[in-house]
């Protein structure tokens, strides 16, 4: 599980509170209307919880397919998904508006994914070796092999470990990028920094991780 506050976080869910204007209570979510991702976000987080449930709904597919470039084995995918659906659920309230919902999504994605990764060569540490299986073919993928660049395989997340010991503040630019694959503007909106400040790190950190990717053929 990967809760807001967790160390290595790429960059958490923040924003002061919107004014309230009249204060007026949403109308009921209505089940037969087209699922509107922002809006029933913006619901959900006023505490409506039929919205919740259909944000949830709505959000699962996509939320396994990016956790997907973090992590390769599709269950493993699938644990970090179930995570950020925890997550969401837990603190929807923190979801103030201030940036699109898909952007606070993305950070919630990127922090427990990785989160899911470190736990996975946790348990590979932890885990024995039993004597029959000492010579047995490895059944399931490497969890530090991830493929994310199209026609590579490379050990992005590891790169990715390395960078924020050595330079944190280029993390965030490059998961953001070349991992979520989010467009400059929302990266500069949560990040709260200009595109020419983004694009100047994202250049730096390419550069910086480059020589620890082990790429082979698919």
């Amino acid at each position: 599980m990967c809760p807001p506050s967790c160390s290595h976080a790429v960059n958490q869910p923040s924003g002061q509170p919107e004014p309230t204007g009249t204060g007026a209570t949403p109308e009921p979510l209505d089940p037969s209307a087209p699922a509107d991702t922002e809006a029933l976000a913006a619901r959900a987080a006023a505490g409506d919880g039929a919205a919740l449930d259909a944000l949830l709904r709505t959000i699962r597919p996509d939320v396994v397919r990016h956790c997907g470039r973090f992590l390769l084995f599709r269950e493993d995918a699938e644990e970090a998904a179930q995570d950020v659906l925890l997550q969401v659920s837990r603190h929807i309230e923190r979801f103030q508006g201030r940036s699109r919902f898909s952007t606070w999504l993305h950070t919630i994605v990127a922090n427990c994914s990785r989160q899911k990764y470190r736990e996975l060569k946790r348990r590979a540490v932890e885990q024995p070796t039993l004597p029959h299986q000492a010579s047995a073919p490895e059944q399931r993928p490497d969890p530090r092999t991830t493929s994310v660049i199209a026609g590579s395989r490379v050990d992005l997340l590891e790169a990715l470990e390395r960078l924020e010991q050595e330079s944190p503040h280029l993390v965030a630019p490059l998961v953001y990028r070349d991992v979520c694959q989010m467009d400059y503007a929302e990266i500069c909106d949560r990040l709260g920094i200009p595109l020419g400040t983004v694009k100047s790190r994202l250049h730096h950190a390419r550069r910086q991780i480059r020589p620890w990717l082990t790429s082979q053929e698919l």
